[in-house]
């Protein structure tokens, strides 16, 4: 499949962990939903604020993130914060759960999409920020805001 056939629409993007992590490395993987659940996200009614990924038994799982039940779902409906199941290589969460265990890394959840008609969700491996570290990122996008101004000024 190239590129130009691939359709990409964005659901939900997670921006307080940009905010609160360094991202090292970025992967994709697919989520196992139910029906209603997937109806919701189309309406995208997802927050992956306060959501993050764990591994047991050679599985991957996101938890936190809380899908809104579907209006017209009634029984149907599923807990809007249970466990979801994350599907990507084995390979791929050996490496993660090494990076993880060795290195004392989280592995967050950054956006949620759906490509070619499934929900993916972008996941990242990465180290938490310190205080000055976030000071010095408000401080560079000020600076980029305040050149910005002065150009269109000019």
């Amino acid at each position: 499949m190239t590129p130009e056939n691939t359709k990409f629409i964005p659901i939900a993007k997670n921006k307080k962990a940009w905010h609160d992590y360094h991202v090292l490395d970025q992967f994709e993987a697919g989520i196992e939903l139910f029906g209603t659940e997937v109806k919701s996200l189309r309406q995208g009614r997802v927050n992956l604020k306060d959501s993050w990924c764990g591994i047991k038994n050679g599985e991957i799982f996101v938890h936190g993130m809380h899908i809104s039940p579907y209006e017209q779902g009634n029984i149907f409906n599923r807990e809007p914060t249970r466990v979801r199941r994350l599907l990507m290589h084995k390979r791929q969460i050996l490496h993660l759960f090494d990076e993880n265990k060795k290195q004392g890394l989280a592995i967050i959840p950054l956006s949620l999409y759906f490509k070619n008609g499934r929900a993916k969700l972008q996941i990242g491996l990465c180290k938490g920020k310190k205080l000055y570290d976030k000071r010095e990122d408000a401080a560079r996008r000020d600076a980029k805001r305040d050149i910005e101004r002065s150009m269109r000024e000019k």
